[in-house]
């Protein structure tokens, strides 16, 4: 965090965009998104309704009528993410079948050629994040380890340290290319990845030697589903937090099901996103802890709720966030009662003078 300003209300569209208007174009969702009050719009590159992004990493020109089209609409890019392509960029064998929908279809089938990809596409998103002018990029960092999650059977001693080692060996170079285009990475930290909490955080960061642009993407929902301290998580990782997830959440353990869900669906497990407001999330602290650590990223919703409509969520969450985003006060509350100040005033308060 840098002591500026926060941004907002900002909007990820990846949960918006369909084939029917207004979310079938860019255009059309920026309009829609402005209307509904908010000043961003954070673009998932993987959707070419969106953005190409091999012809935005090259061409300087498309990216100003990128950023020319979000201006006319009302809004401005606030970030770009690379999520399902990171994800690619470590996947246990478990998975593959699954994550193949994450990437065009001749690589189906094909991890090796799938991860070679999903390499290109993040480091694209980072040419193409400095053309448009931005400082991160969202991105998920795959996982390794994940199956292992719950100790049992015994992990062999050195297993999980041999996928965070590997992990760094991948992101290593992509962070170098972030280093060139002056561009941070934030991961979010989720469920699923090898990075979900603070202390798997660490591991990456011990593994790519501290690197400065891996960096976190806080998102206080996929905290509230572990049971975590989301505000202290602030105070321990402020300097690491680049972006900013307003998304609501809760957990509600039973006698019959707590963190793990059961397998069941979204709306009936203990842990629940939801629209903003109507959730667990204290957002009041979270706004006042950025703010005092002067977060001058932008606040994102990030829509996901198992219960109320994508539209009615999103025109209720940009007055939310406006509501919730603080002007840093330029002065001290108790200004007004304050006295003139020089050296020998203060040592003669401090009885040090007669």
């Amino acid at each position: 965090m840098t002591g500026g300003a926060m941004k907002g209300p900002g909007v990820f569209l990846a949960q918006f965009m369909g084939d029917a208007a207004p979310f079938d174009t860019l255009t059309g969702a920026a309009k829609w998104m402005a209307d509904a009050g908010y000043r961003g719009v954070q673009i998932p590159t993987w959707d070419a309704r969106c953005i190409d992004l091999a012809r935005a990493a090259e061409s300087q020109d498309y990216c100003d009528e990128l950023t020319g089209t979000c201006r006319d609409a009302g809004v401005e890019i606030t970030e770009l993410s690379t999520h399902l392509q990171g994800q690619l960029v470590a996947v246990h064998p478990a998975y593959d079948t699954a994550f193949d929908a994450f990437a065009p279809s001749e690589l189906h089938g094909k991890p090796d050629e799938r991860q070679r990809w999903a390499v290109e596409q993040v480091k694209l998103g980072a040419i193409a994040s400095r053309r448009l002018g931005l400082k991160a990029q969202a991105a998920f960092p795959g996982a390794l380890a994940w199956p292992f999650l719950y100790p049992w059977p015994q992990r062999p001693a050195g297993l999980v340290e041999e996928a965070f080692a590997e992990l760094g060996r991948r992101w290593r170079p992509i962070l170098d290319h972030f280093e060139e285009q002056g561009v941070d990475v934030c991961f979010e930290l989720h469920p699923g990845e090898d990075l979900h909490d603070g202390i798997t955080f660490e591991r990456f960061l011990d593994a790519v030697d501290g690197h400065p642009r891996a960096n976190i993407l806080y998102d206080p929902s996929h905290f509230v589903l572990q049971a975590m301290d989301y505000l202290e998580f602030i105070d321990i990782y402020r300097d690491r937090i680049r972006m900013f997830h307003v998304k609501d959440a809760e957990f509600n353990p039973t006698g019959r099901s707590g963190v793990y869900g059961g397998f069941q669906n979204w709306v009936d497990r203990p842990g629940r996103f939801r629209s903003l407001g109507d959730g667990q999330v204290d957002f009041g602290a979270i706004f006042s802890k950025l703010t005092q650590y002067g977060y001058d990223g932008w606040a994102v919703l990030e829509w996901e709720c198992c219960l109320k409509h994508p539209e009615d969520g999103a025109r209720e969450g940009a007055p939310f966030i406006a509501a919730h985003m603080i002007r840093r006060a330029e002065r001290a509350f108790d200004d007004f009662a304050g006295g003139d100040s020089d050296a020998q005033t203060n040592r003669k308060l401090l009885g040090l003078t007669r």
